[in-house]
């Protein structure tokens, strides 16, 4: 089986590294709510919407070292490989921020992959890794790479019209907040796992 995954919020999370980044940059008080998105509605609501802009350049270019993965995917993808699936990791990013300094965003992901030791023997390999500039070639690299499931935590990618009609499609969904998709959707990777290997933790 060829398994595409997703990078940003599906194998990376994000919990709390937007806040220690913006702390220590100065950009907002100690006492915020942890969370992205109450990084993001403050900076936005003090008029500070570019620095948010830039704060996420600064994040996916020089402090993916924050970022963890999420609890279940290295057993996964180890897992995976070891019986004989072939593993691609396609993600929409660009390749430099829009604002601030011009960091190289693919590799600090291939760094993160690559610290995390994720790519090697047993697991992903570099060539099978893959940045789209849009979400539309995102979709049009997964149809080409034939695959035959997605893992995205995105529901618009997994039903865009580009998306190929006989893929499985397996939403990727933490905080449950797409209860309601009618997507194939799990809240863990160790749901991932049991759903596509028939294994558990």
């Amino acid at each position: 089986m060829r398994i595409g995954i997703d990078f940003d919020n599906t194998i990376v999370c994000y919990d709390g590294v937007f806040y220690r980044a913006a702390l220590d940059l100065g950009l907002i008080p100690a006492d915020l709510a942890t969370s992205k998105n109450g990084v993001r509605d403050y900076l936005n609501n003090s008029g500070q919407a570019e620095a948010f802009t830039k704060l996420q350049g600064h994040v996916y270019g020089s402090r993916m070292d924050l970022a963890s993965c999420y609890p279940g995917v290295r057993r996964f993808l180890f897992a995976a490989a070891a019986a004989g699936h072939e593993l691609f990791v396609v993600s929409h990013k660009t390749r430099q921020p829009i604002l601030g300094p011009k960091h190289d965003m693919h590799a600090a992901a291939r760094g993160f992959l690559a610290a995390e030791n994720l790519i090697g023997p047993g697991a992903l390999r570099s060539e099978n890794v893959f940045f789209a500039l849009t979400k539309e070639e995102k979709v049009a690299r997964v149809a080409a790479l034939d695959c035959q499931v997605f893992i995205d935590d995105l529901p618009e990618v997994l039903s865009s019209p580009g998306f190929p009609p006989g893929m499985r499609a397996v939403l990727f969904d933490p905080e449950d907040r797409f209860s309601d998709s009618p997507l194939e959707r799990h809240v863990s990777w160790g749901a991932i796992e049991a759903a596509l290997l028939g294994s558990r933790r």
